[in-house]
């Protein structure tokens, strides 16, 4: 019983790692000109009054009064996280979440804090988690460890992406192997239509010659070839068409004979 308690809070630790967000830094790890320190102090007030976007001007204020700031930079990414949709989309530059993107990814590179390093690289990972981008997540609290091994949460958070990515793999090589077998059910489908389509061709090809063979047969059969028909069809025609002339010929020679005999009796 003690077991399954323990593995149950577990469970609620790491999800609750997982939501959590980088408090603001609180100024004291970076030096800082004593407008861009009250701008920032103010902001935190804001920030853990919840109300981010008053937050967000007044680091952006602190930022304006010096733009090499990390620690404006850094509250700023996490009053803009607390705006924008965990599940945004990277390229939705309208979202908050992606502003606080891209500003983490260029403190990551900026900063000589190695805290503040640690802290961008975890909230990196928790944008990525988001995302659903576990590969990506997994390196980012890889690298948050690695500027700070002591942080539980990172650590915490780090092995449930790596669960993630490891069922999202699973998941992907289902799907693949699901693809794989329905393109080969198609190639299959395919090559039985090429099939048939050659044996219907095949099939005609044959009717055809058999009709030619047959007919061939049958005139050779008849004993007359086509020439010999025409020659035959022609003979009776000249045959009839002078059996006409005789006939005209007899009729005018009666006409002929009939006139004589009638002008004889006036």
């Amino acid at each position: 019983m003690k077991k399954h308690y323990k593995t149950v809070m577990c469970l609620v630790a790491v999800v609750a790692a997982l939501l959590w967000v980088s408090q603001p830094a609180t100024g004291q790890e970076v030096p800082t000109v004593k407008k861009e320190r009250n701008h920032i102090r103010s902001g935190n007030k804001l920030y853990n009054a919840k109300r981010y976007a008053e937050a967000e001007v007044e680091y952006r204020k602190a930022i304006e009064a010096n733009p090499q700031s990390g620690l404006g930079q850094f509250n700023l990414a996490t009053a803009l996280m607390r705006q924008g949709s965990a599940t945004s989309k990277s390229d939705d530059k309208n979202n908050p979440m992606t502003q606080a993107e891209g500003i983490l990814q260029n403190l990551v590179k900026s900063t000589p804090s190695r805290d503040l390093q640690a802290k961008a690289y975890y909230d990196l990972g928790n944008i990525a988690f988001g995302r659903q981008q576990y590969d990506q997540a997994v390196e980012h609290y890889k690298n948050a460890l690695r500027r700070n091994p002591d942080d539980d949460q990172a650590r915490d958070n780090l092995r449930l992406a790596q669960l993630k990515l490891k069922q999202q793999q699973q998941n992907q090589d289902k799907q693949n192997q699901d693809q794989d077998k329905k393109d080969q059910n198609k190639d299959q489908q395919d090559k039985q239509n090429q099939d048939k389509q050659n044996q219907d061709k095949q099939n005609q090809d044959k009717q055809n010659q058999d009709k030619q063979n047959q007919d061939k047969q049958n005139q050779q059969q008849g004993g007359m070839s086509q020439q010999n028909v025409e020659q035959v069809l022609k003979a009776m025609q000249d045959q009839e068409r002078a059996t006409q002339q005789k006939v005209s010929a007899e009729q005018a020679r009666q006409q002929r004979a009939e006139r004589a005999r009638t002008n004889r009796k006036w």
